[in-house]
Order: C-alpha cells, then sequence, then structure tokens
C-alpha cells in the first residue's frame, strides 16, 4: 500500500518525476497493490481526470463532495482554491495552480479510482483510492500512513528532505543536478526522462522494482 506525494515541486515535476511514479502506479495496480493519491487542494482544477475514471458515479461524487468542502472552509477564512502556487513553486517554475494540479495528479497513472476515503481512514480497497487531506507533506503523509500505507513515494523537484517514520520513505527527484548535489537525501533519479536516457515507461519499470524491493525490506 503506498502512499502518493509530492512537495518542493518544480517546473519538471509533471513532466518527469510524477509521471514515472504513475506508471508505476499503474504496475502495482496491475499486480494487486494499491496507491493512495492525496492533498486534495493539490487536484483543484484536475479533478475531471480522476471524476472520469471513477469505478462508479457515487465514487466520483464522494470526490467532488470533498472538493466543496476545501472550497468552503478555505472561502470561510476569506482564501482561494483558485490561487496561485507557493513562492517555492513559482521559483522552481510552475506557473499557476492549475499547472501544479496536472502534475499531481498524474502521479496516479491511469489506473480506475477505486475509493474516496476521510483522512486517516482505513484503506481496505486495492488499486488506486484517494485519500482527502490537506497539501501539507507532514500532514498528509501521516493520514497516508494511519490509513495503511507502508510506503511512501515523495517527488520532488526543489529537494525536499522529508521522511515519513514508521514507513520507509523513496525520495523521488524529477531532474539530475538536484539529484547529484542531494544523493543523500534522494533514492532515485527521474532526470533522465528530461534529457532522453529514460523513457515515462523505463522509469517507471525501474521505479516499480525499487518499491517491491524497498517494500520487501531492502536497505
Amino acid at each position: 500500500v503506498v502512499g502518493l506525494q509530492c512537495g518542493g515541486s518544480d517546473g519538471y515535476s509533471g513532466i518527469s518525476a510524477n509521471p514515472a511514479l504513475g506508471a508505476a502506479v499503474d504496475l502495482l495496480v496491475r499486480h494487486g497493490g494499491t496507491a493512495i493519491l492525496s492533498e486534495t487542494p493539490e487536484i483543484y482544477g484536475a479533478e475531471h481526470l480522476l471524476t472520469h475514471r471513477a469505478a462508479s458515479p457515487a465514487i466520483a461524487a464522494k470526490l467532488m463532495q470533498r472538493l466543496k468542502w476545501w472550497e468552503d472552509y478555505t472561502a470561510l477564512h476569506g482564501g482561494d482554491m483558485n490561487n496561485n502556487p507557493s513562492p517555492g513553486n513559482k521559483a522552481g517554475g510552475i506557473t499557476t495552480i492549475l499547472e501544479k494540479s496536472l502534475g499531481a495528479v498524474a502521479k496516479a497513472g491511469s489506473s480506475g479510482l477505486m475509493e474516496v476515503l476521510e483522512y486517516a481512514e482505513p484503506v481496505r480497497t486495492s488499486g488506486l483510492v484517494f485519500m482527502d487531506t490537506p497539501g501539507y507533506d507532514p500532514v498528509s503523509a501521516t493520514g497516508q500512513v494511519a490509513g495503511g500505507a507502508n510506503l511512501i513515494c515523495f517527488t520532488t523537484g526543489r529537494g525536499s528532505t522529508y521522511g515519513c517514520k514508521p514507513t520507509p520513505s523513496l525520495k523521488l527527484a524529477t531532474n539530475t543536478a538536484m539529484f547529484q548535489r542531494m544523493q543523500l537525501d534522494m533514492d532515485f533519479d527521474c532526470g533522465g526522462i528530461v534529457d532522453g536516457r529514460l523513457s515515462i515507461a523505463e522509469a517507471g519499470q525501474v521505479l516499480f522494482q525499487l518499491m517491491i524491493d524497498t517494500a520487501s525490506g531492502a536497505r
């Protein structure tokens, strides 16, 4: 059961690491595993990419209900869901929140959406599921682990060093330059997709094997 996270995103996140993780998720689901997509505010504007492959209209409606809750919550506090990305995201090359959302949804691959869960709700469904969490990575990952995730895959372009005890965490670098600067913190370089050394499918296959090895106890 793999929790999907992204943080410290950059302009390459939606091009390299997130699609590579999505390809690995499709392999995971095909082999009977479960992937948990979360960070509800960070799929805003790209939710149609999930609702159109929901297993039932009721599941699609549950996702839209959670987004409506976040719209109401942010409005109550004078905020706006359709807002600009963080200063760090902007510095990394992301221009709009919708661009960030499209990249975030790419982590889910192309598998069907089988369930929508509340925060930290136990995950009892195989395949791709969505858990309603904030976009703040430590809080989001904590909900995933509480729900049953025994591995976290975390994509980053600017070098987030967040880990997640008690689960192993795989950090996926969106670009090779950052991977080389932070080799002690990063586990997989998706920058090969950017410079043509790897296809998304090839990166997904390597990452899937790394996920299996890590979940099986490899350091």
